[in-house]
């Protein structure tokens, strides 16, 4: 039988396929075969192709942790398989083996992402059939959990190797005013990645330092603009000797680092003219960085025309921070019509560290609250709760925060007042005082450079002693007044060039935090990182992990265009989807009881009673209801909602808070670690419980089904938009996927009010803010 009868005849995901579409398939593909116990498919591999199974028969099957193989399903004549991974973006949950020999028709990635996924009535087949097999077979032979297993096993679940479906070159760009870094990763074969920066850039003395298979070049360029320091770039990159490339078309994707995203831009983007142009109207918050970032975009954009670059902004890991934490005390309309606020910056560098303290840990990364110091010549300390900036000590510009290498960081603003004053002094003096002279240069008078402040204060240099102080002392207040913040503190990592390698710095600014459970070993600190990428320098019986963590924003910046490339293709998928809408319902404070706190507030062995079934299988409200009392105020008759749970937990809306006293933080549903308590009254008795207290993270409810036509997994984040009188689009709204669940979106009373939002109105997702992390 011919491919393209067998196709139309016994594959129904090819059914209703016009002839010449599958003829164009089928040329674009190519027929393998594949022995008995011969893997077509493995574990933990990116989807680089849909399998369609021409002859024989093949298990899917997945090897537990001890080793013994069970076995998911049958592949027969006209089976697919490889689609889950394609469908979602994940890595294949499980492996496809040989029973008999077996041919197979390979169709690749680009051919499923193009074609196959624009024919609507095949997404829908798709979907149906991944649910099914999922929901059927997910928990295997002898009660094991497939997808359990496959996070358990997930090679790489935070997301810091560069893997792609299929082999990319990319080149990651920082343009400085007067420098160029970049960074060539090769997904294929890492040893072939390069590096290379070009210092003082239209000044005498320009160079150019490269390295790349194990050699390391320095070279002495003439005095040119930045066009010809990406020209010194290129001529490297292909060099014959130590060149990773031959030709400039093997390049997949450059990705852009950008200062300042303000609040247009709270995640990586494809660049087009139209984000040139709304970079470029935010310059202001920036002039001394975007517009040579977009200096940089439009020279590689020459040099690289006909493939994608991608703008990674160093403020977009800080856009979860809450209003009260980025807010000033100055009339609010400079905020509104200014737009001035805290931004934050060194966001690739404090998302990457926080990532790798987390991968060190073996821990869930949104289950940690952290507090990441980059300290280097620019500094910044940064709040991580739950996976989440919530609060970081750069502003508006980096000026603020810690005293850094030559910036002030934080002071009295009515002393740039008395000094315009006293010294007649110009703005551009001032911009020049505050940035340029001041911080560990201005008190120490030697020098920006902190090893040689410390070379000084080693020969008794009082300044440069007391600028080493005084720098300690202010990462010892951010510490601290983080840790409260937060509620609490799992992790503290240095990174930087000053964190990376000053034990006296990492050292002094840990010296009296005992009493909030930070304890360093001083032998292992002062022997230092050497060639480690990541050292554990808190003491065996310190409460608190303390690390030293090389940052790599390069990397980030590479994963972002990675993941920017992925999410493009799943944003096809949703664009080539009929608009589906998702039911919104608007959830009013409510309770959820343990066993034990049902006893306490109702008496012993009560049982909940039902008042309305939810939305939710299983779910349903309570006639119960109880009395919320805060350290203010009280809220009366909150709904129970049942079924039991194993820990309690109160979902409030952010006006409540205010009203009963408490500050609780936004999480999703169940993560209650860090969180504040409350007293509970109910009919039979009175508790308090001493945490438990969150405002829900707005999110959808989905079934695997859906999860699937959508190409989304549990924990992606998405944007929504909500039609009715004041249409709004709402970030970050987390995917929730379960085989049970039924459509739903939920947002608090709070978000509905803002834009008159009822239950039973319709949301439509716009597209992919990020995927969710394993880990």
């Amino acid at each position: 039988m011919e491919i393209i009868d067998f196709l139309t005849q016994k594959v129904p995901l090819f059914i209703g396929f016009p002839l010449d579409t599958l003829k164009e398939i089928i040329d674009a593909s190519t027929v393998t075969s594949f022995e008995p116990n011969e893997a077509v498919i493995e574990f933990g591999e990116t989807g680089r192709f849909l399998g369609v199974l021409l002859e024989g028969e093949a298990e899917l099957s997945i090897a537990d942790n001890t080793g013994e193989r069970h076995r998911i399903d049958i592949l027969k004549e006209g089976s697919i398989f490889g689609e889950t991974s394609l469908m979602t973006g994940d890595r294949t949950i499980a492996d496809v083996i040989g029973i008999t020999r077996c041919t197979a028709l390979i169709i690749p990635e680009r051919v499923f992402s193009s074609i196959i996924i624009s024919h609507p009535p095949a997404v829908t087949i798709l979907s149906r059939s991944i649910s099914g097999r999922m929901k059927e077979y997910s928990l295997g032979d002898k009660n094991v959990d497939i997808v359990a297993s496959f996070v358990k096993k997930d090679i790489d679940p935070y997301g810091l190797r560069l893997q792609s479906s299929k082999p990319m070159k990319l080149l990651v760009i920082n343009c400085g005013s007067s420098s160029l870094k970049y960074f060539l990763f090769d997904t294929a074969d890492e040893k072939k990645n390069a590096e290379g920066k070009v210092e003082r850039i239209g000044e005498d003395g320009t160079e150019h330092t490269y390295i790349a298979m194990g050699k390391k070049i320095k070279k002495i360029l003439p005095t040119g603009s930045h066009k010809e320091a990406l020209d010194a770039m290129i001529e490297e990159l292909t060099a014959e000797y130590t060149g990773v490339i031959r030709l400039l078309d093997e390049i997949t994707a450059v990705g852009h680092r950008v200062v300042h995203g303000g609040d247009k831009f709270i995640n990586s983007i494809k660049i087009t003219p139209n984000i040139i142009e709304n970079i470029e109207k935010i310059s202001d918050l920036a002039p001394l960085h975007n517009p040579i970032n977009i200096l940089g975009i439009r020279e590689l954009q020459k040099l690289f025309p006909d493939i994608p670059h991608i703008a990674v902004f160093d403020t977009s890991f800080h856009h979860t921070l809450p209003p009260y934490a980025y807010l000033y005390g100055i009339p609010y309309k400079y905020f509104e019509e200014q737009k001035i606020r805290r931004y934050g910056f060194h966001g690739t560098s404090h998302f990457y560290v926080a990532l790798k303290a987390a991968e060190y840990m073996k821990k869930p990364f949104n289950a940690l609250e952290i507090i990441t110091c980059h300290l280097g010549n620019g500094a910044s300390i940064c709040a991580v709760d739950h996976g989440r900036s919530v609060d970081t000590s750069m502003g508006l510009t980096p000026t603020e925060g810690l005293i850094m290498g030559t910036r002030c960081g934080n002071i009295d603003p009515a002393i740039l007042v008395r000094i315009m004053r006293t010294e007649n002094m110009s703005y551009d003096g001032l911009d020049a005082l505050i940035n340029r002279e001041s911080g560990l240069k201005g008190i120490s008078g030697i020098s920006n450079d902190m090893r040689e402040i410390q070379e000084a204060a080693e020969k008794g240099n009082h300044r440069a002693i007391l600028a080493t102080k005084t720098f300690a002392y202010q990462i010892r207040k951010y510490i601290g007044s983080y840790m409260a913040a937060m509620g609490g503190l799992d992790v503290l990592v240095f990174t930087g060039g000053i964190g990376e390698k000053s034990s006296w710095v990492r050292s002094l600014a840990c010296q009296g935090l005992n009493c909030m459970g930070i304890i360093i070993d001083e032998k292992i600190n002062k022997e230092g990182m050497g060639d480690k990428e990541v050292l554990e320098i808190s003491a065996p019986h310190s409460q608190i992990k303390v690390f030293a963590i090389a940052t790599n924003e390069a990397r980030m910046i590479a994963r972002e265009t990675l993941r920017v490339l992925n999410t493009e293709n799943l944003s096809k998928l949703i664009t080539t989807q009929e608009e589906k809408p998702i039911p919104v319902e608007v959830s009013a404070h409510h309770i959820h009881l343990s066993r034990e706190h049902v006893d306490a507030l109702f008496g012993k062995g009560y049982q909940l009673t039902i008042m309305a079934e939810l939305s939710q299988p299983g779910q349903f409200a309570c006639n119960e209801t109880v009395n919320l009392i805060g350290p203010k105020g009280t809220v009366n008759r909150v709904r129970v909602l049942g079924p039991e749970r194993k820990q309690t937990q109160i979902e409030i809306a952010m006006t409540e808070q205010f009203k009963l006293g408490v500050q609780p933080p936004i999480r999703q549903s169940g993560d209650i670690e860090g969180t504040p308590g409350i007293t509970i009254e109910g009919p039979a008795g009175t508790i308090t419980i001493d945490k438990g207290v969150i405002c829900a993270l707005r999110h959808i409810h989905m079934s695997t089904e859906e999860a699937l036509q959508y190409g989304l997994s549990d924990k992606d984040v998405v944007r929504v938009r909500i039609d009715g009188d004041r249409e709004l689009i709402y970030g970050d709204v987390l995917i929730r996927v379960n085989p049970d669940y039924r459509l739903a979106m939920h947002i608090d009373t709070d978000e509905a009010n803002a834009a008159n939002i009822k239950t039973g109105m319709q949301g439509f997702i716009e597209g992919i803010q990020s995927k969710g992390l394993k880990g």
